[in-house]
Order: C-alpha cells, then structure tokens, then sequence
C-alpha cells in the first residue's frame, strides 16, 4: 500500500511538473498564434483611414513632408508680415510656396499614383500665388481672402488623401 501511495505521489508530482513547463510553452504558442493573426497597428490605422492613399517611396514621403512643413511655416510668415503690414515679406514667403515648373513636375511626380491629387496640389500653388499678388498690391484684405483659399485647399487635400509607403512606385 505504501508502495502504491509512493507511484501515486510520484505520478503527481512528474505530472504538475510536466504541466508547469508544458504550461509557459502553451501560453508561448497562444500568443504567437493570436499574433499572428492580429493585424498590425499600422494595419489597423490604415483600415480606419478612409482617405485616398498617395503611394510614395519612403525618401519621396520625407520630402513631401519636409515641402508641407516649409508650406505651414510660410503661412505664419505671411500671417506675422501681415500683422506689421510688411507686404514685401509677405509677396517674397507666399512666393516660396507658388507655383513655379519645377514644382510642377515634382507634384506630377508624387502624385503620379493617386487621381487627382496633382491637380489638387497645382491649385493649392496658384492659390499661394494670389496671396502674393494682392501683399503687391498691399490689399490686406485681399491677402487674408487668398490665404484663406490656400488654407482651406490645404485641408482639402488632407480631408482626402494619405501618404502610403510603398517599395516601389507603381507602373
């Protein structure tokens, strides 16, 4: 009888130790198996992001946020030139973000993989071109009009696209 409570014993004791080492092997495989099938959180903003993507190379994506940043701080140079009544620093900052060929070209070039994105970005370029028009003419209200029309061009176009990250461009 002592013999048999010994096995008992020794059967339970092999077998919690068995399912204590089974046990964080279990829970390894769980949670790789549910990571796996979870989607990233990226993935995740992607799907709740219902804008237009804009596919871009990673260097192309940089640049074009480096151009809106330069284009945000325009506005506040424009805005601060405003306020002191300085027209010549507001024509020569709106200019910065105007319309010129090359930057023609760089919009059709990011915008290549998105309908309508181009177009949406030239007008935002003629639209800067107007705030400098009227600082030449030193129409205040003029400027304030035409600054609006950019800013709302800018939300526009944020209301709908995105940037994509993509490993190449497509054909």
């Amino acid at each position: 009888m002592e013999g048999l409570r010994c096995t008992v014993l020794l059967f339970l004791l092999v077998s919690a130790c068995q399912s204590s080492f089974d046990a964080p092997a279990a829970k390894a495989r769980e949670t790789a198996s549910a990571t796996a099938t979870r989607p990233s959180a990226p993935a995740v903003l992607d799907q709740l992001d219902a804008r237009k993507p804009v596919p871009l190379l990673p260097m192309m994506a940089n640049h074009q946020k480096q151009n809106m940043r330069d284009h945000l701080a325009v506005v506040q140079e424009v805005v601060a030139a405003l306020g002191t009544r300085d027209f010549n620093k507001v024509t020569q900052s709106a200019r910065r973000m105007g319309y010129s060929g090359a930057m023609e070209q760089m919009c059709k070039h990011m915008g290549s993989g998105a309908p309508g994105f181009t177009e949406q970005a030239l007008t935002f370029h003629h639209s800067a071109d107007r705030v400098a028009d009227a600082a030449e003419k030193k129409d205040s209200n003029g400027v304030i009009t035409a600054l609006a029309e950019t800013l709302a061009t800018c939300t526009s176009c944020h209301a709908t696209y995105k940037q994509k990250l993509v490993e190449s461009l497509p054909e």
